[in-house]
């Protein structure tokens, strides 16, 4: 029942498990929250351009297929419906189109474009994958040249850097699904949730495994009929990478199946040096940020568990690790960043063509 090969889906798994949260209602607003853009196509991360603009990854609504079997039964459908969009005065362009996006029927919950930076004024940005890497050969040319890829754009074409899957696959059966990155001088460093560790890619497409993250065990749930006080392994799946302001990586878990509430972590991670758990006691956490002062914020995309449909958060900790919910009642999150005294995310991005953007002050 717990093979690498339903855990490997475990973020896949965890989007539409948290398709629940579009049942909620949206609770009222914090003072001084504001909706910078609507109508995004499961929006995920972000990042800030040189000249103020803002860039979203929109993850798509997949399309007609061809479909595969989805990590929870039902299947999921390749199209080229994802893409990166501009945001600028309020308004939203769409300035890259084309990219993969797996999704149901529904559209909802779909694994496509995951993260987005920006490189000389260009966009550089990862494609997810819901699948195995083997099975791309089965999809349209456009397909197999985007899903799984760190990608860029030039001109309104289409850049491959590093194929991701391809090398994680190489490393670890589960293969590969990027889910975030950080661009430095050292290369793009991403963080795969299906292989479970932080790679880094050079402008060459070589790719080199930087830290992996361990397994933890955990109780298993009452539907599994276990004897009481049983374990199980549930894997870390990393969702967001950032560099701190040492210049350490640090990488938040979401965690995988069950999902246990209060079991995420950030780790920090250091070139030639084994993770460390930098903070602990989150739940679910889809993205991290550090503002200028250093402090660490992290974006919790069901802050009771997933199992439990709950909403998320945006959490502050203190740098004695104490937490302090700054907004809640979000309706999957999907990506952070911090701008100022700002924090940007993206708010129902589970939700295709319903995804928006929010500012919310931090002071």
């Amino acid at each position: 029942m717990f093979t690498r090969t339903r855990k490997r889906l475990a973020l896949a798994s965890a989007i539409a498990v948290t398709l629940g949260t579009l049942l909620t209602p949206a609770a009222a607003a914090t003072s001084g929250v504001a909706v910078l853009a609507t109508g995004l196509n499961n929006p995920r991360g972000l990042a800030f351009a040189p000249d103020g603009s803002l860039y979203v990854a929109e993850a798509g609504s997949g399309g007609a297929g061809p479909c595969f079997p989805g990590p929870e039964g039902f299947p999921v459908c390749y199209g080229d419906t994802g893409a990166i969009a501009k945001i600028s005065n309020g308004a939203v362009q769409r300035v890259v189109t084309g990219l993969s996006s797996f999704a149901p029927d529904t559209g909802v919950g779909s694994m496509g474009p995951s993260d987005v930076t920006l490189v000389a004024g260009l966009p550089v940005f990862t494609n997810g994958y819901a699948v195995k890497v083997e099975q791309r050969a089965e999809l349209p040319v456009a397909g197999q040249k985007t899903a799984s890829w760190l990608l860029s754009a030039l001109g309104g074409q289409i850049v491959q850097l590093a194929d991701v899957g391809g090398f994680v696959s190489t490393v670890n059966p589960d293969g590969g699904n990027p889910n975030s990155l950080v661009v430095d001088n050292k290369g793009a460093t991403v963080a795969d949730s299906a292989g479970n560790m932080l790679v880094r890619f050079g402008w060459n497409g070589a790719g080199t495994v930087i830290a992996t993250f361990p397994d933890q065990l955990v109780d298993a749930p009452p539907e599994l009929g276990l004897p009481p006080g049983t374990q199980i392994p549930a894997q870390s799946v990393p969702t967001g990478v950032v560099k701190g302001p040492d210049g350490a990586y640090y990488v938040g878990e979401l965690t995988g199946y069950p999902f246990v509430p209060g079991t995420a972590r950030v780790y920090r991670v250091v070139d030639g040096q084994q993770p460390t758990v930098y903070a602990s006691g989150f739940t679910n956490i889809i993205d991290i940020a550090f503002d200028h002062t250093g402090t660490l914020y992290v974006l919790e995309v069901s802050h009771e568990g997933l199992s439990t449909g709950d909403i998320g958060a945006l959490i502050k900790v203190a740098p004695n690790g104490t937490q302090q919910i700054l907004k809640d009642n979000l309706k999957g999150p999907g990506g952070l960043v911090i701008k100022g005294d700002n924090a940007y995310l993206t708010d129902c991005g589970v939700c295709p063509d319903e995804g928006r953007v929010l500012r919310i002050p931090l002071a």
